[in-house]
């Protein structure tokens, strides 16, 4: 195997997904990477992924190798950070095999990630789900106790956006979240639902032509243009009030509030539309499993136990609804159309004077000619 291409440098891969413009070679420092990530970089076009780490350690089955793997994106693992200090964004590079070149001097070697080796890692990651799956139950147990009194007794902002009585929807940029947002398009249309975007959760809203009401979140994996739109802001701080996101707020000469409280940013989110009085809350791209948690980088889900536990029935989660129902149009259901559409047609031909005169005369043809 042999590519040729410029790079582009990313340590964070949700931030170099942004400058990607396609047909590059993607170098990236990203342990297990996830589906959404692996989503994301295919669609931008990259020809190649180097990783400075492992694609998949085998500690758990993450998505986003095989993702990749079946979309012919060539990945060569384990080359080291040190990639960093000899590439810069736009340098040509040439891949051979599992070595890389730049202006014809080899500058680091790794491992090709292939089929084989795929699978190989998969049987070990399933071997070790067990293991795995105890450590993270014991981690949201642990942490439940300890977060318990701050996620069931937390004291939202005040916000302009009237919640009460509504229904809300939370976005989330989580897996087929793309998919499950146009399958409820037609529910955001008729109901009209407060729209919270959590982070990108925003851009996925504006992808599809609706704009937030409410965006919140670190503000970290968000553009600048859907902070600019005049939705309410809302910072997610830690506990003890330190807000990081609050730097990039002030830097675009915006305002926000803040939201203390452990936890991820999609579950203050839902505490938020809770608290507020909404009817009834739909979450799109949320985090409800183990394999979710562990391709987040938690240990655990307490907070996200602990608040669904908390706001119970009233939460629809939309997670995976584009498999429950698939409504495209299938040739049947165009043939049916033109049946139903063309009844109406025929019976006016029909009971119309100029239509009923023509089948006199065709009549009186046929006579004449059969000899009656």
């Amino acid at each position: 195997m042999e590519i040729n291409a410029e790079v582009k440098l990313g340590k964070k891969t949700k931030k170099l997904v942004k400058q990607l413009t396609g047909r590059e070679i993607a170098v990236i420092d990203h342990t297990d990477i996830d589906q959404l990530a692996a989503t994301s970089l295919i669609d931008t076009g990259i020809k190649a992924v180097v990783n400075a780490s492992s694609s998949i350690t085998g500690k758990y089955p993450n998505l986003g190798p095989e993702e990749l793997l079946t979309n012919n994106i060539f990945i060569i693992d384990e080359v080291g950070t040190e990639i960093f200090q000899k590439l810069e964004d736009g340098d040509k590079i040439r891949i051979v095999d599992n070595e890389i070149f730049k202006a014809g001097s080899k500058i680091a070697e790794g491992r090709v990630l292939d089929r084989a080796t795929l699978e190989e890692k998969l049987k070990i990651s399933r071997e070790n789900l067990e293991e795995e799956l105890d450590k993270f139950v014991e981690n949201t147990l642990e942490y439940a106790k300890e977060e318990k009194d701050l996620i069931l007794d937390l004291h939202p902002p005040e916000i302009e956006t009237q919640i009460e009585g509504e229904h809300v929807l939370i976005v989330v940029r989580g897996q087929d979240y793309k998919d499950d947002l146009e399958a409820i398009t037609s529910y955001i249309r008729e109901i009209e639902p407060v729209l919270i975007g959590v982070d990108g959760g925003a851009d996925a809203l504006l992808e599809f032509g609706f704009e937030p009401d409410i965006i919140i979140g670190d503000m970290d994996s968000i553009s600048d243009y859907a902070l600019q739109l005049g939705a309410e802001l809302i910072v997610h701080a830690y506990p003890n009030g330190d807000a990081p996101g609050m730097e990039r707020i002030h830097d675009l000469n915006l305002t926000a509030q803040k939201f203390p409280a452990p936890g991820t940013s999609e579950d203050i989110a839902m505490q938020l539309a809770y608290e507020k009085g909404s009817e009834l809350i739909t979450a799109v791209g949320t985090h409800s499993n183990m394999i979710d948690f562990l391709e987040k980088g938690r240990a655990g889900m307490s907070s996200t136990f602990l608040t669904r536990l908390k706001i119970g029935a009233r939460l629809v989660d939309a997670k995976g609804v584009n498999k429950l129902y698939n409504n495209r149009l299938r040739p049947k259901h165009i043939l049916q159309i033109i049946a139903a559409a063309m009844i109406p047609v025929i019976i006016i031909l029909v009971v119309a004077p100029p239509m009923q005169q023509m089948m006199r005369l065709l009549l009186i043809k046929l006579r004449f000619s059969l000899g009656f």
